[in-house]
């Protein structure tokens, strides 16, 4: 029953339904229609709306069937999808059946087709516009990459121009820093030159001083005694030697502790303090004593008997080191004297011998002008300290001169060859040589015999030499006792020259055998083979028989250097003289020019 009802009823819906939308549903459908065939040229319209309309038409059918939606209320739209649909496409099948481009009513109603040229200028001026759009589109593109580089390149610029402004500031920094180091630099120098004046000052008013304690203490002294209640430094120093002469240590080693505390600049009460330091409590004792009164003190005379109480090599390192801070103090420079002293060390080498000769030299040299008395508060001790190197100076002769204490060589020519010997100016533990101004040297080696001296064995004092050996330089080299390297010596070799000065020195020292009558029985001969022998020093001889004038030539052969000793197997060493011949005089011309003293030889 409820079935048949339904279906009965879907027809009558259907009917009110067209008879309610029909007349405006197909109205609509017409126009649309018609307005999709006008606007054909610029799409087909018609057959768009037909397959929205049949698609529309489709899902609410579908709809109401599936009662998804109110059939009364879907049959209206059903009704307009359906006539859209049918108008649509009857309009869109006409078109492609008489293929109308422009539409079916354009072809029967020429306002329309005027109408759709319009229509076509303002597709055409909308298809520029369009272009143009696009156009305008790619220009801004362009614009906007063109305005990206130019922003890159701004930012570019930008960050160069914040890099030149960081190294100006930079700039201006270091310019600042610079002229405030000026600033300083000019400050600084300022105040160097104030206190160099205040310094000055300060030299002037410690040598006042000085010169006024040393004034009361030589007035002390002349009265002898100690003072009893002692307030000046000049009376504590006067009570100090008091004491100390007297035995009385203690006291005096409380006086000399008193002085101290006033801080002057005087060299003898820290001198003699420190001897007395020593003898009580040995020198580590007195370094300690005195590494105190340095630290707490600003004389530099107690900093330097502070350094004095150091043991050998660190006390000359300190030595050399205050020396090099206070080159002016005058009297580091005696003490400097001691530390190379023949007292000190009990020999000296050569050098050491200069290091006192120079370091005394420097000492003296201050005492023009009296600039050594602001030193000393007993002026007797200065006087003592200038006794003492006048007399090592005098003791020490030209030591400083480089030339008077230098190796030398003596050349002796053989036939074999070079002997080389070497005269040093001091005892040394090692030679050695070498030939020319470079390469290494070579040890002469040990002789079998120890050195009194040294107690070491004897260098050896010479080497030899081919007899080919040109012109040339030989460096000498040795190490003194102390095993100090000295040298090397470059001492010229010229064996032309060596030759001729050896002979020389032969036949000046052996003259008595220059001629020899009726030797071995051969009665009536004079001969002259020691002059033949050494004759590559002789220029031309000249003699006399029976004291008459030396007008009278002896031959000799040339010189061979390559066999300088051999006598020519054609040459005589000898001529015959008469019975009557009681003497003869001679007398040498040697290659360097000089002359022999005129030689007489009786006849026996």
């Amino acid at each position: 029953m409820t079935n048949t009802g339904a279906g009965g009823a879907a027809p009558s819906l259907i009917r009110a339904s067209l008879s309610r939308t029909g007349k405006w549903a197909g109205s609509i459908a017409f126009i649309g229609g018609a307005v999709s065939d006008i606007l054909n040229p610029l799409a087909p319209f018609a057959a768009y709306i037909a397959l929205a309309a049949s698609i529309a038409a489709v899902i609410i059918a579908i709809a109401i069937v599936l009662r998804l939606v109110l059939a009364a209320k879907a049959l209206p739209a059903l009704v307009f999808a359906t006539s859209a649909a049918a108008v649509a496409g009857g309009v869109y099948a006409m078109q492609k059946e008489t293929n109308s481009q422009n539409g079916l009513i354009a072809g029967l109603v020429p306002v329309v087709a005027g109408l759709q040229q319009s229509m076509g200028i303002v597709s055409a001026k909308v298809a520029r516009i369009v272009q143009t759009v696009t156009e305008t589109q790619k220009t801004v593109e362009q614009v906007k990459k063109s305005t990206d580089t130019v922003a890159q390149k701004t930012d570019q610029i930008a960050s160069a121009q914040q890099q030149q402004t960081a190294q100006g500031v930079e700039t201006q920094k270091a310019v600042e820093a610079v002229k405030q180091t000026t600033e300083t630099l000019a400050a600084g120098q300022k105040q160097q030159v104030a206190r160099s004046e205040k310094l000055q000052a300060t030299t002037e008013q410690i040598a006042a001083s000085i010169d006024t304690i040393a004034k009361g203490f030589a007035t002390l002294a002349a009265q002898g005694g100690a003072i009893a209640e002692p307030k000046r430094p000049d009376e504590f120093y006067h009570n100090a030697r008091v004491y100390e002469l007297s035995g009385d240590m203690l006291n005096a080693r409380r006086s000399y502790l008193a002085f101290a505390g006033f801080d002057v600049d005087a060299i003898d009460p820290y001198t003699r303090f420190a001897t007395l330091l020593r003898v009580q409590d040995g020198k580590a004792g007195a370094r300690e004593v005195f590494g105190q009164l340095a630290d707490k003190g600003k004389a530099l005379s107690i900093k330097l008997v502070h350094v004095m109480q150091f043991d050998d090599a660190q006390r000359l390192d300190k030595l050399s080191a205050f020396i090099s801070a206070n080159p002016d103090f005058a009297p580091a420079y005696y003490l400097q004297a001691q530390e190379f002293s023949e007292d000190r060390l009990g020999s000296q080498t050569l050098a050491d011998k200069r290091s006192e000769a120079q370091a005394l030299t420097k000492f003296v040299s201050y005492e023009k002008e009296g600039g050594l008395l602001k030193y000393f508060v007993d002026q007797t001790q200065l006087a003592d300290w200038l006794d003492r190197s006048r007399s090592r100076l005098a003791a020490l002769g030209d030591v400083l001169n480089p030339a008077r204490f230098a190796p030398s060589l003596t050349p002796m020519r053989s036939n074999q060859g070079w002997s080389m010997t070497i005269s040093l100016p001091e005892p040394a533990t090692a030679i050695s040589w070498r030939l020319g101004g470079t390469g290494p040297f070579t040890d002469t080696g040990l002789l079998a015999l120890n050195d009194q001296r040294t107690g070491k064995p004897i260098p050896n004092p010479s080497f030899e030499l081919p007899d080919s050996t040109a012109a040339t330089t030989i460096g000498i080299k040795y190490l003194d006792i102390r095993g100090r390297e000295t040298g090397p010596f470059d001492i010229r070799f010229d064996p032309d020259a060596a030759l001729q000065q050896g002979n020389k020195q032969i036949l000046d020292q052996f003259w008595t055998s220059w001629i020899a009558f009726d030797t071995s029985g051969n009665h009536g001969l004079v001969y002259f083979t020691q002059m033949l022998s050494y004759r590559c020093a002789i220029k031309e001889v000249h003699y006399s028989l029976n004291g008459a004038t030396l007008d009278k030539a002896l031959p000799m052969p040339p010189c061979n250097a390559k066999d300088p000793y051999a006598i020519p197997s054609d040459f005589q060493p000898y001529f015959k003289v008469a019975d009557s011949v009681k003497s003869m005089s001679v007398q040498v011309t040697y290659t360097d020019g000089t002359k022999s003293p005129v030689r007489d030889y009786k006849r026996q």
